[in-house]
């Protein structure tokens, strides 16, 4: 849909107020990158003016670079105009945090929670952020880059025969 996006790319330009958001291709899909600070802005006008109705799933990423090692990349789809979008944030290597997207898309929950439980990534503002597979009391976040393949020896302990 050209239209569509021609559409988006024009609402989300500089002159606009919109400074940092970014549009590329990957995968015959758009691509938007948006900066963290606005995320919940921008994807409340995604879904009331272009109509992306449904947040298919959150997908975290670790760089493993030294600034900017977290991404969140969001799989937004409009049933109304049959387009998929992603919504890209880059998050910070110390402090990995983002507004959640629960009070625009309830589908956010699990995978928020998946990748906090996972990744470490904090979501501000959820309702119920707690770990889905790991207990509470462990430190480590599995999926990080620098998680050692074998992991942690004595992190956890397995029931005896």
């Amino acid at each position: 849909m050209p239209e569509l996006l021609d559409t988006i790319k024009e609402k989300f330009t500089p002159q606009n107020g919109f400074d940092g958001v970014s549009f590329s291709e990957i995968i015959n899909n758009t691509m938007m990158e948006v900066p963290k600070e606005r995320i919940l802005e921008i994807a409340r006008i995604l879904r009331d003016d272009f109509k992306f109705e449904q947040l298919k799933d959150i997908v975290s990423v670790d760089r493993f670079t030294k600034n900017e090692r977290f991404e969140c990349i969001y799989n937004l789809y409009s049933l109304e105009h049959k387009y998929r979008m992603f919504m890209k944030v880059k998050l910070d290597s110390k402090n990995p945090e983002v507004e959640s997207l629960f009070p625009i898309w309830q589908s956010a929950n699990w995978s928020e929670r998946e990748a906090y439980d996972m990744m470490g990534i904090k979501f501000l503002n959820h309702p119920d952020l707690r770990r889905m597979y790991m207990m509470e009391e462990y430190e480590y976040h599995p999926l990080r880059k620098d998680y050692p393949l074998m992991g942690l020896p004595g992190a956890v302990l397995l029931p005896k025969k």
